[in-house]
């Protein structure tokens, strides 16, 4: 799907144009590009006192640090190399992990799992941090600000919008960045030649001398990390704006980063001891009479980088739904615009979290200890895959040696230097993270067990049950059209429950029998169906060819394909009940989802026990399958199927006396 419509503006993913470089400003960079509100402020808080190390290397050394980071780890990794790894367009760690899925290494579902659920861990508290960060601007003119309230009341709105869309405001994003971005480098650049020697941290000996001389290099290198936190949401919008355009505009933000970087670092030389009275270096740069547009401005921007963050969640999580890392939930498209999806209960999620993060450390300069760490993990796993990825394509393994070498080590490194705040505040992220990887891996393999135990039939088996029960009027017709969701891959197959259902629990009636099913494509936008004739005339196999960008909106589609199936004369286009026929009054239609959630305990083993239990539980999170598929419940009729009818015993109950009555 090369055409992209972001905000109202038309462009194509593959080319580069101005449009695309200005939407990519607007929502690629949100989350790196706001980083310089607090990176340079837990840089200063990172440094022990009674350091050995004086204050202008300590500077330069962590301003060294800074741009190295950002040239390996983000220029270098994601921008050049990860951008090629794209899913036919998509990139983040799940579209990633389509890529390599189909090597014969199992254990690399496991990888992206805890990558997407670290991921959604520090969705969580960027909106958080980068919106108090802004606010907390204001204590300059009245130290009383009630930060919190604020930062909660902002939050709200921008979680309440959600369900509206973006379409309307998106197209001034990229014009508000830009300005965001033009003010970071004009800053910036009024301070440095204050301390023109601070351009010495282009020298990566400064970086060196720092880590290798630094009695709290590891402190240091924590809030170093922060600088680059937003690499992985910045492969993750691939698909919003396309590599090329992501690239250029790249160019211009890591300028204009780095001159703010200088420009505080050069301001701090003078004004170490203003941080510890509360001042924010982002802040304490800008002329006294450009403070409170500076606020405002910042405030914009962390608003923007939240609304990236959001929406980035939103596409994550649907991803996950495709390829059955997470439950099937309601999508809905407010702005009518495919990359504009709102999921209502992961956005409510969300804001629940981002509410207890503010609420519980109450300033930004405690959330720091907590931002970082599951985002190291994302990086980690997102190296793992990408050496996978490497081994697929005709790169040298001198080369990918390389890369796992300098990107282990790097990423390792932060790792361990964001691990040591875990008690400060980094279990908070750890503990959600978690929670989300817990219930990714037991829907993936809660599937699994429960499709070790489905039975699947052979449909020609009952074709002939199927031809007399048509003809049978004694049983009640149930429906003209009756569709059923089927998971079975072969077409010649179909779930025992579903044939339990038609024939054992209730027989029904039908003119006409239609199996429906989604066969995932890898190609993110694959729209397109497939019908088989099983019966003539009564049966059909219909297969949904979708990608993971593709919503599941089954009712919709099969409306199209019955549509079409009228069309061409397959089935009637009238009742065939002669009263509604006469006014052309079109087939009645009846969907039966079958809720198979009985598996007798006795097959299973404590493990397999342990991880139903919890797959049941996050099936509570996820909304009924006539919800999520977009069937309207009013032609719905759920019912309840054993999932097996396997026999579990194997000695026979006998029969020990013979009850009868008296005459």
């Amino acid at each position: 799907m090369a055409e992209v419509t972001e905000g109202g503006h038309h462009f194509d993913l593959k080319k580069l144009s101005f449009v695309g470089v200005i939407v990519s400003l607007g929502i690629v960079f949100g989350d790196i590009g706001t980083s310089p509100l607090y990176v340079m402020k837990a840089i200063v808080n990172a440094r022990k006192d009674g350091a050995t190390m004086p204050f202008d290397e300590y500077i330069e050394g962590a301003l060294s640090c800074i741009i190295w980071t950002l040239t390996l780890q983000t220029t270098l990794k994601y921008v050049i190399i990860a951008l090629r790894a794209d899913n036919k367009g998509e990139g983040g760690i799940l579209a990633l992990y389509s890529l390599v899925k189909k090597l014969k290494k199992k254990w690399l579902y496991v990888v992206a799992i805890i990558g997407a659920s670290t991921l959604v861990a520090d969705s969580v508290i960027t909106p958080s941090l980068t919106v108090m960060s802004a606010i907390e601007g204001l204590k300059i003119y009245n130290p009383e600000t009630p930060v919190v309230l604020i930062t909660l009341i902002i939050l709200f709105i921008v979680f309440v919008v959600q369900q509206f869309g973006t379409a309307s405001i998106g197209k001034f994003f990229g014009p508000v960045m830009v300005t965001w971005f033009l003010v970071l480098g004009i800053s910036g650049s009024m301070h440095i030649f204050d301390h023109i020697e601070i351009i010495r941290a282009f020298n990566p000996m400064y970086a060196y001398n720092l880590i290798t001389h630094s009695s709290s290099a590891i402190v240091i290198m924590g809030a170093v990390f922060l600088c680059t936190t937003g690499a992985e949401a910045l492969y993750s919008d691939l698909g919003h704006c396309g590599a090329k355009n992501i690239r250029i505009s790249w160019i211009f933000v890591k300028l204009m980063l780095i001159l703010n970087y200088l420009g505080q670092g050069s301001w701090l030389l003078d004004n170490y001891h203003q941080v510890h009275n509360g001042v924010n270096p982002f802040f304490g740069i800008m002329p006294e009479w450009a403070v409170l547009p500076s606020v405002i401005l910042a405030t914009a921007a962390a608003i923007i980088a939240s609304q990236a963050v959001i929406t980035g969640s939103f596409t994550m999580f649907s991803e996950a739904m495709s390829i059955s890392f997470w439950p099937n939930q309601h999508i809905e498209y407010p702005s009518g615009i495919k990359g504009q999806m709102y999921i209502p209960r992961i956005n409510w999620g969300l804001m629940a979290f981002c509410f207890v993060v503010v609420i519980f450390f109450q300033k930004s300069e405690r959330m720091e200890a907590a931002y970082g760490l599951t985002i190291t993990i994302t990086m980690l796993m997102t190296t793992i895959l990408l050496l996978f990825w490497l081994s697929r394509t005709r790169v040298s393994k001198i080369f990918i040696a390389g890369f796992a070498v300098v990107y282990l080590f790097l990423e390792s490194g932060f790792f361990y230097a964001n691990v040591i705040k875990f008690v400060d505040g980094g279990w908070l992220t750890m503990v959600l993270g978690g929670f989300i990887a817990v219930c990714m891996y037991a829907w993936y393999n809660g599937r699994l067990i429960k499709a070790n135990f489905i039975q699947y039939v052979k449909i020609d088996k009952y074709i002939s049950i199927l031809k007399d029960m048509k003809l049978d009027e004694t049983i009640p017709k149930y429906a003209t059209n009756l569709a059923y969701l089927s998971r079975a891959k072969r077409n010649d197959e179909v779930e025992s429950k579903i044939i339990y259902s038609i024939i054992k629990k209730q027989p029904k009636r039908a003119d006409h029998y239609f199996i429906l099913s989604i066969v995932n494509q890898e190609d993110p936008y694959t729209f397109k169906y497939t019908v088989d004739e099983i019966l003539p005339g009564t049966v059909y196999k219909i297969n949904f060819l979708l990608g993971f960008k593709v919503d599941r909106r089954i009712n919709d589609y099969f409306n199209m394909v019955l549509r079409d199936l009228m069309a061409d004369g397959t089935i009637p286009s009238r009742s065939s009940h002669p009263s509604l026929r006469a006014h052309d009054i079109p087939p009645d239609l009846k969907y039966v989802i079958i809720d198979n959630t009985y598996i007798n305990d006795i097959l299973l083993t404590v493990k397999q026990k342990i991880t139903l239990n919890i797959y049941n539980f996050v099936k509570y999170i996820g909304s009924d399958d006539f919800k999520a598929w977009g069937v309207s419940s009013h032609n719905v009729e759920v019912e309840s199927a054993p999932i097996t009818e396997l026999t579990v015993y194997d000695n026979k109950i006998e029969q020990s006396g013979y009850f009868r009555h008296n005459s």
